[in-house]
């Protein structure tokens, strides 16, 4: 359709580096792994800290401004993510990965010295536009690397293999970064001081960035490309507008609230707008050209889905021990390791199957069907449901996720053009991000409104003060609610399995 096509982009011409040797390589593996816990501790390590926080920075309205010092790193790393992938086409990823890390450092030496809230919210996020590239721009780094070592065995086969193998590492260790942030977290901030949450990123984080300026090895970019910082500003407008959404609707502000309704009609204009740029662009910052692809389409969506019912799953479940059984914050923390542990080992066991020829697909599919069984038994959570059930049910969901993370964002890898590598891997993670934020909001609702109509009157907050039979019905009404979200999420891990069940069965490129 004229005025609406997407012009290709220039040839990209690229000047190797020279071949790293199986030792640089191994180091290089390391210190992406290392990257990657540091991107996913620091995006949730906060929360269980806060309180120490705001107790030192601000004992009288402090509490008032936690939920921004939780949402600034998310919202800035999300705006910054679909930039990172357009960088990382352009400049090449390891230009790219340096100055996000170096971003990513400076901002947790910024919260670290902190001395007010504002100041501590303002750097985290400075600290999230530099920890939006390291999780994505670090897989396209593992992707590389591992195409890099096939190179070098001169076979392609070998090649696809290699990549599959570190791609799976990748996704298994953000995995269990994401579960056991929150236990992390409380620790420092009991035994070291809250400082420490940030300070600790330091040491690792400056040794990581010089080895990977001496070890690892990638293509360079010698073509430059003109950047789309119109259209990455529609999306950074776009994401922060409906994340906003997310965070307000319900809590700060009603649903009907102008402030509400103004953020969805923002959210909607910038989506449109974002959408008009990237069909008329020369070189848009995310090529729509990318969804005539199957596997691409139907990959985002799953992936958009997993970060629905990852919501609806994680934190409900702690909200649950807490709540309903009495669980402590950092003994609810624990009951995470199973999920870790079956994210590990599952993601290590599936990351050598398909190195060894077993289908991606296969994989997505089995993760969809594990997960779905897991929020399934979360469904018939009571008051007095045996805890080794939720450690079961979570382990379960551990088993299901490792699938599912890593091969997810591999499939794609696999069948983006080489020359939109980045921006495919970065497309990836800016969906499921957004469909966390849409769980968020959803089951949030869900909650609400369900806990409305069967409790004693008053909201979930009052539980606590409860007492008697009034404290009875509240708990089986808090209960009855859970069940909801979680059957919501089950839903939604039911959709991704069927279309996981259409994704194409070949790993090729058409």
């Amino acid at each position: 359709m004229p005025g609406t096509a997407t012009a290709p982009a220039p040839r990209q011409t690229t000047a190797a580096e020279q071949p790293a040797d199986g030792r640089s390589a191994t180091i290089a593996l390391v210190l992406c792994i290392v990257t990657i816990l540091l991107a996913v501790l620091d995006s949730n390590i906060v929360s269980s800290a806060t309180v120490p926080i705001v107790r030192d920075l601000d004992p009288v309205h402090g509490v008032d401004r936690i939920p921004w010092l939780i949402a600034a790193y998310q919202l800035a790393a999300t705006a910054a993510l679909p930039l990172y992938g357009k960088l990382c086409d352009s400049l090449g990823s390891k230009k790219v990965f340096i100055g996000a890390l170096a971003t990513f450092l400076t901002g947790s030496a910024l919260c670290g010295m902190a001395q007010s809230m504002g100041e501590l919210i303002a750097a985290r996020a400075f600290q999230g536009i530099g920890g939006g590239g390291l999780m994505s721009v670090t897989m396209v780094v593992l992707h590389q690397l591992g195409a890099a070592a096939g190179a070098k065995e001169g076979k392609a086969e070998k090649k696809a293999k290699g990549g599959d193998k570190k791609g799976s590492i990748g996704g298994i260790i953000a995995g269990a970064g994401m579960a056991l942030g929150p236990w992390l977290g409380g620790a420092l901030a009991d035994h070291a001081g809250w400082r420490w949450i940030f300070y600790v990123n330091l040491p690792v984080g400056i040794a990581v960035l010089i080895a990977a300026v001496v070890v690892v090895k990638l293509p360079v970019r010698t073509t430059r490309h003109r950047i789309d910082f119109l259209g990455a500003g529609l999306a950074a407008a776009f994401s922060t507008a409906l994340l906003l959404v997310t965070e307000w609707g319900g809590e700060d502000y009603a649903w009907t609230s102008p402030v509400v309704i103004g953020l969805a009609v923002a959210a909607a204009a910038a989506l449109g707008l974002f959408l008009w740029r990237q069909a008329t662009a020369a070189e848009p910052i995310l090529p729509l050209s990318l969804f005539r692809l199957r596997t691409m389409r139907y990959g985002f969506a799953v992936q958009g889905l997993v970060g629905v019912a990852m919501m609806g799953s994680i934190v409900y479940v702690m909200i649950y021990l807490q709540v309903v059984r009495g669980v402590a914050a950092t003994s609810a923390g624990l009951f995470l390791v199973p999920m870790a542990i079956g994210m590990t080992v599952v993601g290590l066991v599936s990351g050598r199957l398909v190195a060894a020829g077993w289908s991606q697909k296969t994989f997505v599919i089995s993760g969809t069907v594990f997960a779905s069984a897991a929020l399934a038994l979360l469904t018939t959570l009571d008051t007095d449901t045996g805890l080794w059930t939720v450690r079961g049910a979570l382990l379960l969901m551990g088993i299901g996720f490792g699938q599912l993370i890593g091969q997810l964002i591999q499939l794609v890898q696999d069948t983006a053009p080489p020359a939109q590598l980045g921006v495919a891997t970065t497309g990836v993670r800016f969906f499921q991000t957004l469909g966390t934020a849409l769980g968020a909001s959803l089951f949030g609702a869900v909650l609400t409104r369900v806990y409305a109509a069967k409790g004693p009157g008053g909201t979930t907050s009052d539980i606590a003060r409860l007492t008697g039979t009034a404290r009875d019905q509240a708990l089986d009404a808090f209960v009855s609610s859970a069940d909801v979200v979680f059957a919501c999420a089950t839903g939604a891990m039911l959709l991704a399995l069927v279309l996981a069940i259409r994704l194409p069965g070949t790993r090729t490129r058409a």
